[in-house]
């Protein structure tokens, strides 16, 4: 991985990590407020109301940063074209939404089997048109590949969730939390604007400036300006967008419902709020690996549409490869000590009252590590402009994931769910990686895979051996993960090329 892209991975990684740190905390902190069963009813309304927004109005955002990613050094012209065009069908596409989910919120809380949560999700409404504004411009500046803004943003971002929902919580109980959820995005969408208009397009301005300073008379200029303004129009497509952005949202549909149908089966099942509320804590702390290596999504989609646009293919396998390898390397240790140490985890996060999301987390940690996997390949694929492939294996996923949540919530429960999640997770990753593999050459390699999963078992079995008593289990777990590291490093799966790596990341950033 170059070094450039490596300080980006590691801005935007760093930014990930603040903003789920300070996501985590808001669940604990509204989850201690609250209590298990509205924690429950907060976790249902807000889940699924977030769930329409990144499922539905992620779709057009994502296809301008792939196609602005591609031009925005060889055609600079067309950024503001591609902007406009996606402002104008966002805002159709929201606004629809909008109202149409104020509107079925009866329907939606009957079906839950919960009328009182009506006027709950209707307050949650206004969570889709605040949340899509901010990710307009997060999508607007991962295209421009302007990943330190895009960070700046996303720890404002937390910073504002913090605030605003803990606070609005702590007076206002449940509506004060949802508000929360609306006023966070929507503060970070200010923020962007300002950005934007202050600073990008003062650059913009600057950059025109000294080339309009070099090309000729003033008058002549104006022509130019007049004859650009009268061809933009048609210089970029806006069916592009749609042809794109509709695959890409119907993925985010299916993915999104694999990931929360377990969720709202067990509410719709079992029908018992404090159960309902103990699984959304077991689903929140056990997400913790896929939200870490979110990340990568970040990085990957723009990096990988421009370098299949160039027909780059060392550099597109470079990057594919050396991202699956890191997941591996570093997702494995992380998903079996939360496994490991779930009780104690689930404690220190949520208190002793939700104790019994300790057995579903400690199963559900390992289908959050496929998952992960599965998502961050997608992004790959949607990348390269294979919308097709993820968009299908996550419609074949939400399909077998709702069938076993079903039969095996109905005699395990909650316990159940996670199982059924977790095997339809692994056989999901499983058929991602075929296609990496055949399109991409990307093969995750056997023996680098025995040692990763021989190192794992090594940390697992030297974990039995500690205590999890109080908050040792946090030593503990620094000190196998070192071990793990030791392990690699011996087996040579971890080798000095990889320090070198990170050596020459800090020394630049330093510099």
């Amino acid at each position: 991985m170059s070094s450039t892209l490596a300080k980006s991975a590691v801005l935007v990684t760093i930014s990930e990590i603040i903003f789920n740190v300070t996501s985590f905390l808001v669940h604990v902190v509204v989850g201690r407020i609250l209590g298990p069963a509205d924690y429950g009813r907060f976790g249902l309304v807000v889940t699924l109301t977030t769930m329409v927004i990144i499922l539905i109005g992620n779709g057009i955002p994502t296809a301008m940063a792939k196609y602005i990613s591609e031009i925005f050094e060889t055609r600079p012209e067309l950024v503001k074209v591609i902007k406009r065009q996606t402002i104008i069908l966002q805002s159709i596409l929201i606004g629809a939404i909008t109202v149409i989910f104020f509107f079925s919120a009866p329907l939606i809380a009957k079906v839950l089997g919960d009328p009182t949560l009506t006027p709950l999700f209707r307050l949650s409404t206004l969570i889709i048109p605040a949340f899509a504004a901010a990710s307009f411009y997060f999508s607007y500046y991962t295209g421009l590949h302007r990943f330190g803004v895009q960070s700046f943003l996303k720890i404002s971002r937390s910073f504002f969730r913090v605030v605003f929902i803990i606070l609005l919580a702590f007076f206002f109980r449940v509506e004060g939390s949802i508000i929360g959820y609306i006023a966070a995005p929507l503060s970070v969408f200010l923020l962007a604007v300002g950005i934007d208009r202050f600073k990008i397009t003062h650059e913009s301005r600057t950059n025109k400036k000294l080339i309009d300073a070099n090309v000729g008379a003033e008058n002549n200029i104006r022509s130019d300006l007049l004859e650009f303004a009268q061809n933009s129009r048609v210089a970029f497509d806006w069916r592009v967008l749609v042809s794109y952005a509709w695959q890409v949202i119907i993925f985010f549909l299916a993915y999104e419902l694999l990931i929360s149908i377990d969720l709202y089966l067990v509410k719709g099942i079992i029908q018992n709020d404090y159960l309902t509320g103990v699984y959304n804590a077991s689903l929140t702390l056990g997400r913790f690996p896929y939200y870490l290596f979110y990340a990568l999504t970040v990085i990957l989609l723009p990096v990988v549409s421009k370098t299949t646009s160039q027909n780059n293919h060392k550099d597109t396998h470079k990057v594919i490869s050396q991202s699956l390898r890191l997941m591996l390397v570093l997702l494995s240790p992380i998903v079996v000590l939360m496994s490991v140490y779930s009780a104690p985890l689930i404690k220190m996060f949520y208190g002793r009252n939700f104790l019994e999301a300790a057995l579903p987390m400690s199963i559900l940690v390992f289908g959050v590590g496929f998952l992960t996997i599965f998502y961050v390949m997608s992004f790959v694929m949607n990348g390269a402009g294979r919308t097709k492939i993820p968009m299908w294996i996550a419609s074949f996923g939400l399909v077998a994931n709702t069938i076993l949540n079903y039969l095996l919530i109905k005699q395990y429960g909650i316990v159940g769910s996670a199982i059924a999640t977790s095997i339809v997770s692994f056989l999901i990753m499983l058929v991602m990686l075929y296609f990496i593999g055949k399109y991409f050459g990307v093969l995750v390699k056997f023996g680098s895979l025995v040692k990763i999963i021989f190192a794992s078992g090594a940390m697992y079995i030297a974990s039995l051996m500690l205590p999890a008593e109080s908050y040792i289990f946090l030593l503990w777990s620094t000190l196998l993960f070192v071990l793990y590291l030791l392990v690699l490093y011996f087996l040579k799966e971890v080798s000095r090329n990889d320090l070198d790596i990170l050596k020459e990341l800090v020394l630049k950033k330093k510099k």
